[in-house]
């Protein structure tokens, strides 16, 4: 005559004994402690050294090429065209009514931003011996900045900004300089244009090439 049957020696009821998971109730997952290390978020890595240092040497080159922008303005101060005024009567006036010195300033300006601009990349380029996107964009902010330090600067130095408060220093029937101004604003992103194309141009053609993998030759 066989025992009767307790409950958990039924069939298909796990025993409290049993170690495997059916045998007893599974733990709920414990959350993570927060002060420990957790698994990195996907998507989200420190950037390499290589990273860093392109973004530190395109930091340099933009300080670089900014300060550089104080050369260009003392240049466009000294070679930009003078546009003479006069006051007569009762009003001040061009003593050259058809006189071009407006569109002068801004052309000198201009020209040497490009010639700045390609000399700067050229030096970059000298220095680095490579490409990368980090370099171009410093190039490019470097050079934005640097025409608007030229442009001040150059407004700055130049002839008196009050053109009533000039003519009543002078006296009336005596010329005098207007201040020294940019018309063309666009002309403040020459010098980025210009070292911008010419550093790639000379990365394509001077950069260093990843080495092609030999083709293997058929057995």
């Amino acid at each position: 005559m066989t025992a009767p049957l307790t409950p958990h020696d039924q069939p298909g009821q796990p025993s409290p004994h049993d170690p495997s998971p059916l045998g007893g109730a599974v733990p709920y997952p414990t959350a993570p402690d927060p002060s420990g290390p957790g698994p990195s978020a996907p998507g989200h890595s420190e950037p390499g050294p290589e990273l860093r240092a392109e973004l530190v040497q395109a930091v340099l080159v933009a300080i670089g090429v900014a300060v550089s922008g104080v050369l260009l303005g003392l240049v466009w101060l000294w070679l930009a065209p003078r546009i003479p005024l006069v006051w007569i009567g009762d009003g001040i006036y061009p003593k050259d009514a058809e006189g071009e010195q407006a569109m002068g300033a801004d052309g000198v300006f201009t020209l040497w931003a490009l010639a700045f601009g390609a000399v700067s990349a050229a030096l970059v380029f000298l220095f680095f011996r490579r490409g990368g996107v980090a370099l171009v964009v410093g190039l490019a902010i470097g050079g934005v900045l640097a025409s608007v330090i030229a442009w001040r600067l150059g407004v700055w130095l130049g002839p008196e900004a009050s053109i009533e408060a000039h003519a009543k220093a002078v006296g009336k029937g005596v010329t005098f300089d207007a201040p020294l101004k940019l018309g063309a604003k666009g002309a403040l992103l020459a010098w980025s244009f210009a070292a911008m194309a010419v550093h790639l141009g000379l990365t394509s053609l001077f950069g260093p090439r990843d080495e092609e993998p030999m083709a293997q030759l058929p057995g």
